[in-house]
């Protein structure tokens, strides 16, 4: 694996850093390259930027091949995938001379491409046309982004500095040492570094032939302390690479035999993450639920909520924009669902308390996040802010279309509801209902609370201070809500609210497959490379 630099997250959270869901690889190669130079073909080297505070970064770049119109680049960009923000990318191709810096003249710039680190690993192999200044075409220039994941699995390991060494059975009963990884010092969490064994080392190219695995704790003298064994053959191995669910029990037999109560002395399990998942081919579905109560104030004053300032837009749509255009990037028809709660409608005039805000009853998707912007805006002088303050109907009706969707037996969609409003809800009781129910579909629930109003009660939606149960006491199977009040972000970036309301969803995704046992539906995984992480516990005595 080539070194690369690592790309962080430029953006900053109220409380600390984001957590790093992956690290991914980007790999690139480009075809129809203009031809830049009069004797020889062009020398393409691939610029990767990446925009931080609204300014592009250089943060790496590939070799120089020279005189190739179709090159294929050997470098690796590794980066810092987060989920929960919009990381812009920017990829520009340069015709080099001599030197490898980077060429002033107009005549040297072959194109450039930018995009979200998100659509990349959304798409996972993205082609897009290479453009020169003012948006003109590369003639039929194109460039190729590929993205894999880094093949690392996390698991619990006992203290100690283990290793793991992997031998091959040959016909005579003889075994022989075919890898050996590295130690990994007092370490709670041990991730072995990636390795490739070629198939006649292996197992001599057949896939049946048995494999035994030791795990051994570290001794500087050489007294290496045995933790456990277990056998596998080559194509169970693979079932790691390619993303299906194996284990082994790491067993210790001089244990074993002693001790009547002996646990294992680890499992070798494979792990699934959130980029397994969306590499896999799940859809993140996106609907928005907007408050509609006459509590924001008349639309048509400048000091109500709901005003629409030709200048700036106001705190729904700042919301609604920042966490709409990360989840855009994880469904490939960009159209989003966009209901609204607590207004009297035409043509009738009943207060709704879930209703379409493009008023098609048959279909509530708008096309685009500019397109639920403008069925929002539109929708506004139509309708009579009322109230009362209710979610469950549309928590409920949601939690409906994702029921139907987890009856699908495989990891192909999941549902994000970002309800939007000025207050604390009316119907709580029946809200935490609601949401005990969502607790066991594939749906997360985000809630932004709008303008000044006191949402202390709203906390108690949130699981993060205890776990919320019913009314009759009963505990939500997973904790799928997350409350902010929009005015804690008003002096930081919109994104930073988005990275707030977003970061734990990642794992809401994979706490619901694995409570399921979905795994991925397809996942990219790097054949040949076995990562194994055995899950140590101490011998009972």
């Amino acid at each position: 694996m080539n070194e690369v630099q690592e790309a962080t997250s430029p953006a900053t959270s109220l409380s600390g850093p984001a957590t790093c869901v992956s690290k991914v690889e980007l790999r690139v190669s480009c075809k129809a390259l203009l031809d830049r130079d009069t004797l020889n073909k062009s020398d393409p080297c691939v610029v990767l930027m990446v925009q931080n505070n609204g300014q592009w970064i250089e943060l790496d770049r590939t070799e120089v091949i020279k005189s190739n119109l179709h090159p294929i680049f050997g470098k690796v960009f590794g980066l810092d995938y987060y989920f929960e923000e919009v990381q812009k990318l920017r990829f520009e191709v340069y015709d080099i001379h001599g030197t490898h810096s980077i060429g002033t003249r107009d005549d040297d710039f072959l194109g450039g491409m930018e995009c979200t680190l998100g659509q990349i690993v959304a798409q996972k192999k993205m082609i897009k046309p290479l453009l020169l200044k003012y948006g003109k075409y590369a003639g039929k220039s194109t460039i190729t982004v590929t993205v894999f994941l880094y093949l690392l699995s996390q698991d619990l390991f006992s203290k100690s500095d283990p290793f793991l060494e992997i031998f091959r059975m040959n016909d005579d009963g003889t075994e022989q040492l075919v890898h050996r990884t590295e130690v990994i010092k007092n370490n709670l969490n041990p991730v072995w570094e990636p390795f490739k064994v070629s198939l006649i080392s292996l197992c001599s190219c057949d896939e049946e032939r048995k494999l035994k695995c030791l795990v051994w704790d570290y001794d500087s003298r050489g007294k290496h302390d045995f933790i456990g064994e277990f056998y596998a053959t080559f194509r169970e191995m693979q079932k790691i690479s390619s993303g299906n669910k194996v284990s082994w029990d790491c067993v210790n037999p001089k244990y074993k035999q002693k001790k009547r109560n002996y646990k294992n002395s680890g499992v070798l399990h494979r792990v699934y993450s959130f980029l397994d998942y969306i590499m896999g081919g799940c859809q993140i579905h996106f609907t928005v639920a907007i408050d509609f109560t006459a509590s924001n104030g008349d639309p048509r004053n400048s000091c109500s909520l709901h005003y629409i300032n030709p200048y700036q837009p106001n705190e729904y749509l700042k919301a609604l924009i920042a966490v709409g255009e990360i989840c855009q990037d994880y469904d490939s028809d960009k159209r989003f669902s966009a209901l609204g709660f607590g207004a009297r409608i035409p043509p009738n005039y009943e207060v709704s308390h879930d209703f379409a805000i493009n008023f098609n009853p048959e279909d509530d998707e708008c096309e685009g996040i500019q397109g639920v912007v403008e069925a929002y805006q539109s929708c506004l002088p139509k309708i009579q802010l009322y109230g009362p303050t209710n979610v469950a109907p549309i928590i409920n009706r949601i939690a409906k279309v994702a029921a139907g969707d987890g009856n699908i037996k495989d990891a192909s969609i999941y549902h994000i509801l970002l309800i939007l409003t000025d207050g604390v809800v009316t119907d709580m009781a029946d809200t935490r209902e609601a949401i005990v129910r969502a607790s066991y579909q594939p749906l997360s629930i985000i809630i932004v609370g709008v303008g000044n109003a006191d949402f202390t009660d709203m906390q108690i939606l949130d699981g993060d201070d205890g776990v919320l149960r019913s009314p009759k006491g009963e505990p939500v199977l997973r904790d799928i809500v997350q409350f902010v009040p929009f005015r804690d972000f008003k002096t930081a970036s919109p994104a930073a609210l988005a990275k707030c309301v977003l970061a734990e969803v990642p794992g809401q995704v994979v706490e619901y497959f694995s409570h399921k046992a979905i795994s991925p539906m397809s996942p990219m995984r790097e054949l040949l490379t076995p990562i194994l992480s055995p899950v140590a516990t101490t011998p009972t005595e």
